[in-house]
């Protein structure tokens, strides 16, 4: 009999690292707390409308090619990737706006119109992401970095390419034109991480983008979720959904079984746990012995405000992906993420999956939902109070801007706050990202992918090394299948 190997959670990267383990001969059994799979790639379904409430941007399709070779299938027979173009449409504060994506000649074209003088520090500022790509990535990616050698050899690597410095830093060597620079600036948010101060290792994204295009999946990722579950059922892995792990059993150095909210108690010889590492450290396992780890990592991501609604006509000149930003920059982040205070203004991200696929809103319909950045709940605000505050400003903004008379063709409205975060996905105080991916908060200072006083318990998820975001998470399913193997 194959050794046993149980997965707790169910979202991207407990999919991933059931599907290696498997392949790697294990016999796996997967639990998950809700009654889908994908974590916070969920869907929400009303009025006719469909939304994806989590990730939407793929940026490392090869990523899941990988899942499905593993057991011969390809998985273009499955699902279909479509490349978006653009990227990102940007919207600022003067009206103007910057159209972000496409061929490299779409890019420097549309960088010539907006910022000509930025065209050759732009063209240097991707030649430097391509080198932390190359290191970062490729080279340490999907390497544990669970032992402080790993990191010593990385750092020579890391200190050549200024890994000291923050994302809004590194960009600002190369972009002088203050729109552009807070353009190029704002991926981190899409990790969970403040631009001014997380690592600009992780620029390495722009040349991810670059490489490999940002694709969206044909019928959303709720779609691609079922899809990967299929592969998993057809490859023999039990699946076992509305079951929440209640407790952890060990002995001495190692996880003996975990007893579930149904009072079942599943032993196994290895595990792996797809979660927020601080919920399992603080309230799965003896804290005691890990204090130390749990200290280091202090500081969590911010929070997410989010608004799903449709709309009763077509917006046919919204392309899929727009980030409205708002008219202050680093002090509205500073407010977010230092102050916890929640700002007057915000900047938007804006997903309108309708532009690409018909299928999430009724005919001559548009589906939308609408993402702020947000204080997490270590901020003193009552969201029952404040949310519907926040999402009649965000409504009123957008009706006067992008999406014209929004407010009499709204329909159908729903939101999440940080409060949903903490009680569906089980994030400590409300985290979008679990922890930030500051300097500090990376590589070998990140939660590491296997536990600290466990030998068998591994870690997977934007939590742990190399991070959040589907590229991350996948990639620490990789990490995951090194040391189980």
């Amino acid at each position: 009999m194959p050794d046993e190997l149980l997965v707790i959670g169910g979202g991207l990267g407990g999919i991933a690292s059931a599907l290696r383990a498997k392949a790697a001969g294990y016999s796996v059994t997967l639990v998950e707390r809700l009654s889908n799979l994908g974590g916070r790639a969920q869907v929400l379904t009303f009025g006719g409308y469909k939304h994806d409430t989590g990730p939407t941007v793929i940026t490392a399709p090869f990523l899941f090619d990988e899942l499905f070779s593993l057991f011969s299938e390809k998985r273009s027979d499955k699902i279909e990737f479509v490349s978006l173009k653009p990227w990102y449409r940007f919207y600022f504060q003067d009206g103007s706006q910057f159209n972000y994506g496409g061929s490299n000649i779409n890019i420097l074209e549309e960088i010539k119109r907006f910022a000509p003088d930025d065209l050759n520090g732009y063209q240097q500022l991707v030649a430097h992401s391509k080198k932390l790509y190359d290191v970062a990535y490729t080279k340490l990616g999907d390497i544990p970095f669970n032992n402080l050698s790993t990191l010593i050899k990385a750092a020579p690597d890391m200190l050549r390419l200024r890994a000291d410095l923050s994302v809004w830093k590194f960009v600002g060597r190369y972009i002088k034109n203050s729109q552009l620079r807070r353009a190029l600036s704002i991926q981190p948010l899409l990790l969970g991480g403040n631009p001014l101060d997380t690592t600009c290792i992780y620029s390495l994204i722009h040349y991810l983008e670059r490489a490999h295009g940002v694709h969206f999946a044909m019928g959303g990722m709720g779609n691609l979720i079922s899809e990967l579950e299929a592969l998993m059922l057809r490859q023999n892995i039990t699946i076992l959904k509305n079951t929440t792990v209640e407790k952890i059993k060990t002995e001495k150095k190692s996880i003996k079984s975990v007893i579930t909210n149904k009072g079942d108690e599943i032993s196994a010889a290895q595990f792996i746990y797809n979660g927020d590492p601080l919920f399992l450290y603080q309230k799965l396992l003896d804290p005691t012995s890990i204090q130390i780890k749990i200290k280091r990592h202090h500081k969590r991501s911010m929070g997410l405000f989010v608004i799903f609604f449709g709309t009763k006509k077509t917006y046919d000149d919204i392309p899929h992906h727009s980030i409205w930003m708002g008219p202050r920059f680093e002090q509205h982040l500073t407010e977010i993420f230092d102050k916890k205070i929640l700002p007057d203004d915000f900047s938007l991200y804006l997903h309108r999956p309708t532009a690409t696929d018909a299928s999430f809103a009724p005919t001559g319909h548009d589906s939308f939902y609408v993402l702020a950045p947000v204080p997490n709940l270590t901020a003193n605000i009552n969201w029952e109070v404040e949310g519907p505050k926040l999402e009649k400003k965000i409504i009123s903004a957008l009706s006067k801007t992008i999406i014209p008379d929004l407010k009499k063709n709204i329909s159908e409205t729903h939101i999440m706050t940080p409060v949903d975060f903490a009680k569906n996905y089980l994030s400590i105080d409300g985290a979008g990202f679990s922890i930030s991916p500051s300097f500090r908060q990376s590589a070998w200072f990140r939660f590491h992918n296997i536990s600290e006083g466990y030998n068998n318990l591994y870690l997977a998820g934007a939590g742990t090394h190399p991070g959040a975001g589907i590229p991350g998470v996948l990639s620490s399913a990789k990490v995951v299948e090194k040391l189980i193997t």
